[in-house]
């Protein structure tokens, strides 16, 4: 790197503030130097200088030709600790919790917005009980009902023993061995409240700045941008839920107070998911007691119908909940509603304990038979799942009817839709995949769900046909992975042509070095055609879904005879399909754990799982609680917090510099800067996804006239960008008035076409990595600085050192 860039004597001081991007960086390798000391933070983030430069602000005149390097190092937030790699586990949450944030743009359409976020939750809500119901399944259904029934299986797991029906024990009744199995489903979702919890405590519960918030909307003179009151219906905060309407914003989402902290909705969803998880079990225990009670003359029936009400009030009651209100973000909302988040979970609880004890009455002459209304359950959720991820499409096509549309956009607005598709099948194979799995173990040889002579044990039959068609789904897929890549090996030759044209190589051409130029240029726009594979597999997933519940319905859900129903041609493809896919889904799940194992103990294979978290946890939890923790709410604000003190207290100039993810972490910040702030901000973002990734997937948030606003609130604002990068690209913001436009021309990668007394080794082909190799890096550096406005004078005060981050100083 080069830290030091040449400012202007005049200039006074200034600060390059540098954030990494994806993977995670060290701040030697940021700031070129092996002696970095933290100046402020913890070991979780924190911001680091160079050893010669911790009392820069002291000795202003050795700083008069180059600004002061300093580092934001966040990376622990993401893959630090090697027990995140378990949040593998939690990768539909996440990808639900991403719907939310994927809608169209929609201006002045308040009840579409609010409408596009209640499905979103809704969505998310079925995963929970979703996972909770495999949970069911596994421990209820196939352990403590069908094999526990089974002398057989309880010989061969002696674990098991004390549950077997044939020995007559205690715990051998059908309702206390179900009683008792419940505790397995009930710990997971207490585990999945308890880490909610903790990691909303470690990562997400940090302030934004305070101290610079008006409560009243900024002028468009001093924000820089243009009065847009449609803007404050483009969000869930319009939400009049406890906040009535509001004032109207003239801020960008990102901008506004509260936007990255919402402590109010997550405590909510919580509450609801927690108390949803619980109910499911308690479900589970009171349908299948009261199918025998009901057949019994006694009180137990009547005990039964009244469990089962109180179940389904609780869940009407879950239901508001989750659709009562959205995000509140016209400011920082402090509050928290204890009694909700407190007594729901613990409500629902107590209906869970109540079942458990009615379950375990003695009931003379109950024995396990067949096996529990599992179908029935795991059908209603995939339509319940289909259905609203139908309306959720309908509602993001409405959205997207206006005047002027993006045709850069992903999947034409119905990218929310898709994702939240993608979800519903995520969770769907990786409960399948326990169940079947699980089965599959306790059934000894058999095959689950195969109709030769009637397993033992058996999974619900929709599972089986599920399992069927991911064979299917993965061929459908082959279409559309040749095609991408036999374009990309014509793409790669039709630009040879350009690249020598780019290096001016005629009289030096080499075919090989050629070649690998342009198949790097190549490879890198795969990218761009992202959306049409996650518009085949959602498309794909939606109408075999379908299928595999009117194939589940049509064998009449008779467990071991799945494909009973079916003609003998088409039953005997499914059965090979099925088993095919049973092994699939059983080695899909445990690639899942070992993959999450192995990054417990291989620091690089953590890393790697890091940079899918770094893309996938930027936005809140908007949508599902147990969705792993954003990072870009401790992140942001501590970006604000430097940039605002630096400023106030030196009152130079700063460019914040950010590669890859870091870029769309500085804009974040950027954008909820103070409006005096921002006027002596430039921002410098190379390697950056604000476009071609965010703007296209998130365009509510980081589409054009987004990215267009920022370019008028900051001072000054240039990217870098290669044609190689597979994940950065221009930011398409055009000039405006006396603003330059934001993209430099295209850097060339590698920086020589051959050996030159320059270069006399051949220079590699980068990529997504080193800018700063560039010598076109340093001088776009610089030039921001020139553009900046003087050092405006200071008086110095005891507390300006500690705003500039000198205490808690420790050797990095």
């Amino acid at each position: 790197m080069s830290p030091a860039t040449p400012a202007p004597e005049s200039g006074g001081a200034a600060l390059e503030l540098l954030v990494h991007g994806v993977g995670g960086a060290t701040p030697q390798d940021m700031l070129d130097d092996p002696r970095t000391v933290r100046i402020t933070g913890d070991r979780t983030a924190a911001m680091h200088r160079r050893a010669e430069d911790v009392d820069a602000e002291d000795h202003p005149e050795r700083y008069a030709a180059r600004p002061v390097p300093e580092a934001y190092v966040w990376s622990n937030l993401t893959s630090g600790d090697g027990a995140r790699a378990l949040w593998l586990l939690l990768l539909p949450f996440m990808v639900a919790n991403l719907a939310h944030w994927m809608r169209p743009p929609a201006p002045g359409r308040p009840g579409l917005v609010r409408t596009y976020g209640v499905l979103v939750r809704l969505v998310a809500l079925t995963l929970t009980v979703l996972l909770t119901a495999a949970a069911c399944e596994v421990a209820l259904d196939l352990t403590a009902w069908q094999c526990a029934a089974s002398a057989a299986c309880t010989d061969a797991y002696s674990w098991l023993g004390f549950l077997s029906e044939a020995r007559g024990g205690w715990w051998s009744a059908p309702g206390r061995r179900l009683a008792v199995a419940a505790l397995v489903p009930t710990l997971l979702v207490g585990l999945l409240w308890y880490l909610s919890n903790r990691t909303w405590s470690a990562y997400e519960a940090q302030r934004p700045p305070t101290g610079y918030d008006d409560p009243v909307a900024e002028p468009p003179a001093a924000t820089g941008f243009a009065p847009v009151p449609e803007e404050s219906a483009d969000t869930e905060s319009a939400d009049r839920g406890d906040d009535g309407p509001g004032p109207v914003e003239l801020r960008p989402a990102l901008g506004r107070p509260g936007f990255w902290y919402g402590r109010r909705l997550v405590a909510r969803l919580r509450a609801a998911h927690t108390a949803a998880g619980f109910l499911t079990v308690a479900a589970a225990l009171a349908t299948a007691t009261a199918r025998h009670d009901v057949t019994t003359p006694g009180a137990g029936a009547f005990l039964g119908r009244a469990l089962q009400a109180a179940v389904a009030a609780l869940a009407v009651l879950v239901l508001w909940v989750v659709c009562r209100r959205g995000r509140s973000e016209r400011r920082l909302d402090l509050r928290v509603e204890r009694a909700l988040v407190s007594w729901l979970p613990g409500v629902s609880l107590a209906v869970l304990a109540l079942t458990a004890l009615y379950a375990g009455w003695s009931r003379p002459g109950w024995t396990s038979d067949g096996a529990l209304p599992g179908n029935v359950a795991f059908g209603g959720l995939t339509l319940i799942q289909g259905g609203l991820v139908v309306a959720l499409g309908v509602v993001a096509v409405l959205l997207r009817r206006r005047p002027r549309r993006d045709t850069r956009t992903a999947l034409r607005g119905l990218g929310g839709p898709a994702v939240a598709m993608l979800a519903c099948a995520l969770a769907g194979v990786m409960s399948g995949g326990v169940a079947q799995r699980v089965a599959d173990w306790l059934d000894g040889p058999a095959t689950p769900g195969m109709g030769d002579g009637g397993p033992r044990i058996s999974p619900p039959v929709l599972l089986s046909w599920q399992a069927s068609v991911i064979p299917v789904l993965l061929l459908l897929l082959l279409a559309p992975a040749a095609l991408l890549a036999a374009r990309t090996v014509l793409a790669g030759r039709r630009l040879r042509s350009q690249v020598e044209a780019d290096y001016d190589a005629a009289d030096e051409r080499d075919p090989v070095r050629t070649g690998r130029i342009a198949a790097g240029r190549a490879r890198a726009s795969l990218t761009d055609s992202a959306p049409v594979l996650v518009g085949v597999i959602s498309g794909a997933t939606l109408l075999l879904g379908a299928g595999s519940v009117a194939g589940a319905w049509a064998s009449g859900n008779v467990p071991g005879r799945a494909f009973d129903g079916a003609h003998p041609a088409i039953a005997s493809l499914a059965t090979v399909t099925q088993a095919i896919g049973s092994w699939m889904i059983g080695f899909g799940f445990l690639l899942f754990v070992t993959w999450g194992r192995r990054a417990y103990r291989d620091a690089s294979a953590r890393r790697t799982i890091g940079i899918l978290w770094d893309v996938g946890t930027f936005w809140p939890r908007a949508a599902h609680p147990f969705a792993p923790p954003c990072y870009a709410e401790r992140a942001v604000p501590d970006l604000t917090w430097r940039m605002s003190s630096w400023t106030r207290s030196t009152g130079g100039r700063l460019v914040i510099s950010g590669h890859s993810q870091g870029s769309v972490l500085a804009a974040a910040a950027v954008w909820q800067l103070p409006p005096a702030t921002r006027g002596r901000v430039a921002l410098l973002t190379y390697g950056s996804p604000l476009e071609r990734l965010y703007g296209r997937w998130f365009p509510a948030y980081f589409g054009p006239e987004a990215l267009r606003a920022l370019n008028r609130t900051v001072h000054c604002w240039s990217n870098l960008y290669r044609a190689t990068d597979p994940i950065g690209g221009p930011v398409r913001v055009p000039a405006d008035g006396d603003r330059p436009a934001v993209d430099a021309a295209a850097l060339l990668d590698p920086v020589a076409y051959g050996r030159t007394r320059a270069h006399p080794l051949p220079e590699p082909i980068l990529g997504h990595s080193d800018y700063q190799a560039d010598p076109a890096f340093a001088h776009r550096r610089g030039a921001l600085l020139d553009r900046l406005p003087p050092a405006v004078p200071h008086p110095r005060t005891p507390n300006a050192t500690a705003d500039q981050g000198s205490s808690g100083r420790s050797s990095g």
